[in-house]
């Protein structure tokens, strides 16, 4: 294994910073969205029940506690509801851009790694065969076969090398867009249904 990797040449170096990287997001970005959806779900069981009670008390210690991104948000509002509707509906969606950074926190730099991986094994693709052509056109009618075949190699693992770290992380960089999306919209709705609940419009 070792030596088909080292084939492939110091392109291999970059490719392979690139899959640890890849790999940290995809296992960071899981866990986070994992645990801010348990969290999720326990904080709007509290807050659902503490509001049926007007213990608005209760339901600022449940945001403290969750401190997931919809928490921060329904915070706000809480601590704004003695204020004018259309005020307080103006800080949770000033909170709300605040917020969903932290969602979006690097999804990015897993897309540009996704575009960055295939182009390195592109250009290991096109050096490769660089090589292998001058190898043939040194060497007469065939050239040096172990030259060619480590040519030929350096342009074959890196581009199979490339598309094994762009693939999945082109699959979860657009998992996890759709993902934050879904946040989103979900938050919405949460924080629309308490600012009804804490207007008094519905119980």
């Amino acid at each position: 294994m070792f030596e088909t990797i080292k084939s492939g040449g110091l392109i291999m170096i970059p490719l392979f910073i690139c899959g640890i990287i890849a790999t940290y997001i995809i296992i960071e970005r899981c866990i986070y969205f994992y645990k801010i959806k348990k969290s999720d779900v326990q904080l709007m069981n509290s807050v659902n029940a503490s509001l049926a009670n007007r213990d608005y008390e209760s339901c600022s210690s449940a945001c403290v506690m969750a401190g997931t991104p919809l928490a921060q948000v329904i915070k706000k509002a809480l601590d704004y509801r003695r204020y004018d509707e259309a005020d307080v509906k103006e800080l949770v969606e000033a909170e709300m851009d605040f917020v969903i950074p932290k969602l979006e926190h690097l999804i990015t730099p897993l897309g540009t790694i996704a575009n960055i991986a295939t182009l390195l094994g592109l250009l290991g693709t096109v050096t490769g065969n660089i090589k292998a052509f001058g190898v043939l056109g040194a060497g007469g009618t065939m050239g040096d076969p172990a030259l060619l075949a480590g040519a030929i190699a350096e342009a074959l693992v890196t581009t199979v090398a490339g598309l094994s770290i762009s693939i999945p992380s082109l699959i979860f960089h657009n998992y996890f867009v759709s993902k934050v999306n879904r946040c989103i919209v979900e938050m919405e709705a949460h924080v629309t249904s308490m600012m009804l609940k804490l207007s008094g419009r519905i119980i």
